[in-house]
């Protein structure tokens, strides 16, 4: 197949979404297809809905895919389509925590995109659910969970008792430092903990929202015990996974995820997952078997949970063999692929039926 992919800037961005998308190109490419990486770039929502004017789908394709971030830049685009296009959906912007008016105008937008396309590839039973009711979709579709097997399986049950004999409780959190991925309130979790039992590494770019980088960075010296929190940037795989190796906990509690590939990430290294009941984390946490779920920005709650891990450390390991457990069940990112790549193909062929059937 000749395929294009639309994404908004560069396929190596640091991010859950960027990733499934880089793998799924790698492998499409590597089963004989041809895939165009078509760029728009990165500006503000209303400087992206202003593409409508100018941006137009490119021909000679036999599918294109869009990953949804995108639509505000191609709703007009969509309404004259050279071949079929189907939406790479991670989740939906209005899904996410903002002003009322924003997220009305947010649905607006993307409905009109949604209805635009031809089909879906969806991360989630969360993130098809929530289409579906956006749009009362009956769209062809896919449910392709993103793989986690990127650094294989990274503990054994011998390190991880082994490393809850540390004294301290050493917590991770995993993300782009962004209002999104919740780290004020395990900041705010962290104020109620004692400085002695517990470390806290902060994996992420610092660039992607840097006023808020920079409060999370102020409120960690002012606020939280002396010394307990490190902020160490975006780091490439071999560090990333020297600091999943070492850890205790992952701690990602976000307003929303679409899937949360990190939660899986972590279990490999045996992390039980703290997030929250927002979006599709529930798929992935088993509430005190796996991780644990509280409620968005309910630091109490957090500090809670993180003080009885700290206490208990014949629950942390439980919990951090039943991550493990949960971690083997996920696909592999080769599985995954075939699936999507069986859907293109089923798409492509409903498209080549169409244009031979009399009109």
């Amino acid at each position: 197949m000749k395929l294009g992919f639309i994404i908004y800037g560069s396929l190596d961005t640091l991010s859950g979404g960027y990733l499934y998308d880089r793998k799924l190109v790698e492998n499409l490419r590597a089963q004989g297809d041809t895939v165009e990486i078509i760029s728009l770039p990165w500006r503000n929502y209303a400087a992206h809905l202003t593409d409508n004017f100018t941006f137009r789908l490119p021909p000679g394709l036999d599918l294109l895919i869009q990953d949804e971030l995108n639509h505000p830049s191609l709703i007009a685009a969509n309404g004259n389509k050279p071949c079929p296009v189907v939406s790479l959906v991670h989740h939906l912007r209005a899904s996410e925590q903002h002003p009322a008016w924003q997220n009305w105008l947010y649905r607006i937008v993307e409905k009109r995109y949604l209805q635009s396309v031809d089909g879906f590839i969806f991360n989630s039973q969360t993130t098809r659910g929530v289409v579906n009711e956006l749009i009362e979709n009956s769209k062809p579709s896919v449910v392709a969970y993103p793989p986690t097997d990127r650094f294989g399986l990274g503990v054994t049950e011998s390190e991880i008792r082994e490393r809850a004999g540390a004294e301290k409780l050493r917590i991770l959190f995993l993300g782009n430092v962004i209002e999104r991925k919740g780290l004020h309130t395990l900041l705010e979790a962290l104020q109620n903990l004692q400085a002695g039992n517990i470390s806290l590494d902060v994996v992420g770019s610092l660039k992607t929202d840097p006023p808020y980088a920079t409060m999370a960075q102020r409120y960690a010296v002012e606020r939280c015990p002396s010394g307990a929190v490190t902020f160490h940037g975006a780091l490439d795989d071999a560090a990333l996974a020297e600091k999943l190796k070492a850890a205790h906990v992952l701690v990602v509690t976000s307003s929303y995820e679409g899937f949360g590939i990190v939660y899986l990430e972590g279990m490999g290294f045996g992390l039980p997952a703290i997030g929250t009941t927002a979006g599709a984390a529930p798929e992935l946490i088993e509430d005190g078997r796996t991780g644990y779920l509280i409620e968005p920005d309910d630091a109490r709650a957090l500090a809670a949970k993180l003080l009885s891990l700290a206490s208990n450390r014949k629950t942390l390991i439980e919990l951090s063999i039943n991550a493990v457990q949960r971690y083997r069940q996920q696909p592999g990112w080769e599985q995954t692929c075939l699936e999507i790549r069986a859907f293109l193909q089923k798409m492509q062929n409903l498209n080549t039926s169409d244009r031979a059937r009399p009109s």
